[in-house]
């Protein structure tokens, strides 16, 4: 049966190294971005990030509909690693705005993790360790993130919190 893995910590925690050293251990693997390229500093990201992987992955870039991408990769592939969902629910909140309070985007991409078509593994940021953030848009954003972590974290079979490099098993092996 096909699991879902967690892999969440701050900012160069290690998270997305984690999660690809984990998905190298699978022959057939789809590495799902979820960037935009809508500044220079971002398209230089992608671009070293796509260097990076060339060869180990095959790259599917989806910057908001996840689950329409999961349920469309080859029917042979082993694992789905998606970089990152914080990343992708920013996407969401600049295309429906900052006020919104519902993404069914989101509600697609949960109901799509109750059964997916293979192993996923799912990097996130964690947001909610620092002060509380000062304006109404950075406090939507810490609380959406810390919801949709915590329903991806409930669907998990197993979960990784990063710091400083080192793994902390939340959930599972």
């Amino acid at each position: 049966m096909p699991e879902v893995i967690l892999v969440t910590g701050g900012a160069r925690s290690g998270k997305s190294r984690f999660a690809l050293r984990r998905a190298l251990t699978y022959k057939e693997r789809i590495f799902l971005a979820t960037a935009e390229p809508l500044d220079d500093e971002m398209r230089r990201r992608i671009e070293h990030h796509r260097k990076e992987r060339e060869g180990l992955f095959s790259t599917v870039e989806e910057p908001r509909n996840l689950s329409r991408a999961i349920k469309n990769v080859p029917s042979d592939t082993e694992v789905i690693l998606i970089d990152c969902l914080t990343v992708w629910l920013g996407n969401l909140m600049h295309h429906y705005g900052s006020e919104a309070d519902h993404f069914p985007e989101i509600a697609s991409f949960l109901e799509t993790l109750k059964k997916p078509p293979c192993d996923i593994i799912a990097v996130t940021n964690e947001v909610g360790l620092g002060i509380v953030p000062g304006d109404p848009l950075s406090r939507a954003y810490r609380d959406h993130a810390g919801n949709l972590n915590q329903a991806v974290a409930a669907l998990a079979q197993e979960a990784y919190l990063l710091v400083s490099g080192m793994p902390l098993t939340l959930k599972g092996k």
